[in-house]
């Protein structure tokens, strides 16, 4: 039996970030608790890959791409727990992230010069330096997914 009553949630946040989604409440004359679960659902939709145990290595590189750094730097991910997250219990190699990979996504956020370095290395073009998400995540999708150019973040995800 499915439990659907709705639940109250305690959630700490900034003030500024209150202010914005009661301002954004405001101007699309809903409540504000409609704003909250608008965003919840829109974020966990984008994660969906993560609440599937099943899904791993490279199957899992679409949540990180579209995420752009986002992800890795609020949860403070670095190569190891990265690794360990997309990683973990795969052992055919074919479906495996190459620990390289995984290094240059834990950085994005932090160390763009890095990222930009290495890529220079592996791309056949040389990526624009202000476009550096972009260049990792076409990198990316290139080598694990194939051939996926021009999607978007979730159709990348339904096709993986």
């Amino acid at each position: 039996m499915v439990d659907n009553r709705k639940q109250n949630v305690s959630v700490r946040m900034s003030s500024t970030d209150l202010r914005r989604i009661k301002d954004i409440a405001l101007r699309m004359s809903v409540r504000d608790s409609d704003v909250f679960r608008f965003a919840i659902k829109s974020t966990l939709a984008k994660l969906t890959p993560l609440n599937d145990s099943l899904v791993r290595g490279k199957d899992l590189l679409p949540v990180f791409v579209g995420s752009g750094s986002e992800l890795t730097s609020y949860f403070e991910l670095d190569t190891l727990r990265l690794e360990k997250i997309i990683n973990s219990g795969v052992d055919d190699p074919q479906k495996r992230v190459e620990h390289e990979d995984i290094e240059l996504l834990a950085m994005v956020g932090i160390q763009e010069n890095y990222v930009y370095m290495r890529l220079k290395q592996l791309l056949e073009k040389q990526p624009e330096q202000h476009a550096v998400n972009n260049a990792l995540k076409e990198y990316l999708l290139e080598k694990y997914i194939g051939g996926l150019r021009g999607m978007e973040v979730g159709e990348v995800a339904k096709s993986a």
